[in-house]
């Protein structure tokens, strides 16, 4: 491994273990997408992903994009790699897709804005696959079902958007250098390239789950009054006890769009 010390400030943990990158290799759908890696940190990945894809791999750190230069000069002499130097969320705020066809977004990501990107991964038209080590945590909010602890917006978002969605397997700290302080996962997510969400459902879900513990009632109240809620919840036969993390997202679609038609 290059003389290499990993930064705080990009999230930075190299994952070193040859095991776990043969695994996640060997979960790349049987496609012919192309591939879009985030944060390629010193390419133990990218040299595994280039083998059988051509690929972009997103760079923020100037210092690695140097190194990667070197390391995949052949790569990308020949067109079957395209390092960017920017940060990926500022990309996606300019051309709103990673990749002008389809493709599959296969990363380590930094656990400070794995969150942020794997909603915005859901939201990018020409994404199909998403493969992504993650902290454990967050992977199960991505995968959560209703009346699971950690059932929340994560989890709707992401079921209203998929075909499929679970954890293929978990990474403990040893297999990076440096090692983070918690479990790591590998999140796999198919989308269902016909479905979209309304940025209103997303506003109203982070309404709802406000103070996840308290009752939704109470969220909700933050949105319509109370009056609204009570008329609502007879409509739909909801229990005025009921938790966020208690309620479906076929339910909370459904409250949504009487919210949005209320309103109106």
């Amino acid at each position: 491994m290059e003389k290499v010390k990993a930064k705080k400030k990009y999230g930075q943990n190299f994952l070193k273990d040859t095991t776990v990158l043969d695994k996640i290799i060997q979960s790349m759908p049987n496609n012919n997408n192309y591939v879009v890696e985030i944060g390629p940190g010193l390419g133990d990945l990218t040299k595994n992903l280039v083998k059988y894809k051509d690929m972009t791999a997103y760079e923020v750190d100037t210092d690695l994009i140097s190194i990667l230069e070197s390391k995949f000069a052949i790569e990308i002499k020949e067109d079957k790699l395209k390092l960017i130097h920017t940060d990926v969320l500022e990309a996606w705020d300019k051309q709103k897709t990673l990749y002008d066809d389809r493709y599959d977004m296969i990363a380590n990501l930094p656990y400070y804005i794995a969150t942020n990107i794997i909603l915005r991964a859901l939201e990018d038209d020409n994404c199909e696959h998403i493969i992504v080590m993650i902290q454990k945590e967050v992977a199960q909010k991505f995968t959560a079902y209703v009346n699971e602890k950690e059932f929340s917006s994560l989890g709707i978002i992401s079921e209203s958007l998929s075909i499929e969605r679970r954890i293929l397997f978990d990474v403990p700290p040893e297999s990076f250098d440096p090692p983070p302080k918690v479990m790591s996962s590998i999140l796999y997510i198919r989308k269902d390239m016909n479905k979209s969400i309304e940025k209103g459902f997303k506003d109203f879900l982070k309404a709802c789950f406000m103070q996840p513990r308290k009752k939704l009632s109470k969220n909700l109240s933050s949105v319509v009054d109370k009056v609204f809620i009570s008329k609502m919840y007879e409509e739909l036969e909801i229990n005025d006890n009921i938790r966020p993390h208690e309620v479906s997202s076929s339910l909370y679609s459904q409250m949504y769009t009487k919210v949005k038609n209320g309103r109106n």
